[in-house]
């Protein structure tokens, strides 16, 4: 029983994911805007929003990212 169940519900959600991204990439064509479908391993908080210059070494414990090309700061989950 738990088996089918669990069936069911990665069915339901893997459906819904699909929906969701399906309306996100209509939706940015119709406004003209750019989709970006990044991967699992993409990294995004190592990236300055501001310039799109890539830092090599930020770990974990730096909860603010501070760009040394452009010197744009921000907190490492807003950018």
């Amino acid at each position: 029983m738990f088996l089918a169940c669990y069936q069911t519900v990665s069915f339901v959600v893997r459906c819904f994911f699909y929906e969701f991204r399906r309306q996100l990439e209509y939706k940015s064509k119709y406004n003209g805007n750019y989709l970006l479908i990044a991967d699992r391993w993409f990294p995004s908080s190592k990236i300055c929003s501001k310039c799109g210059d890539k830092k090599q070494d930020l770990s974990l414990n730096e909860r603010i990212f501070k760009c040394v090309y452009c010197g744009h700061e921000i907190d490492r989950d807003l950018n």
